[in-house]
């Protein structure tokens, strides 16, 4: 992820689906500015984006799809609470991105049954690969 504004489409995105079940809980906030941090987005900018609509910006290497993927999966778990508002909003957002259903279900599935909400990036690449075999 090169630009600022690939980097800016992905935060929108994810602040977007931080509140698809009507609030913002702290822990997605402090989650999403790790996220910030990581992308070497300043606060301020940040802080800002939580007032910008999402812009359509597709995201060409599967690879970058996939961890997107995983960035609003880690977000959907990381409140402790899984609406199904959100497990809907990510099926159709990872749809929307052009990856298999039946790996994004799965990779779903091991998330919930894990004791922390995370798995392997090993095990996250894996999954998609199995589908493509």
């Amino acid at each position: 992820m090169n630009s600022f504004e690939e980097k800016r489409s992905l935060l929108l995105e994810m602040i977007a689906f931080s509140t698809v079940d009507g609030r913002l809980h702290s822990r997605e906030y402090q989650f999403l500015k790790i996220i910030a941090k990581e992308l070497s987005i300043e606060n301020e900018v940040f802080d800002d984006l939580f007032h910008q609509e999402l812009p359509v910006m597709s995201i060409k290497s599967q690879f970058q799809r996939i961890q997107q993927f995983y960035r609003l999966a880690l977000l959907m778990h990381c409140d402790g609470i899984l609406h199904e508002k959100e497990e809907t909003a990510i099926r159709q957002i990872a749809i929307t991105m052009g990856l298999n259903p039946y790996a994004t279900k799965r990779i779903l599935e091991l998330m919930k049954a894990s004791t922390n909400g995370m798995i392997s990036g090993e095990l996250l690449l894996e999954v998609f690969q199995e589908q493509y075999n």
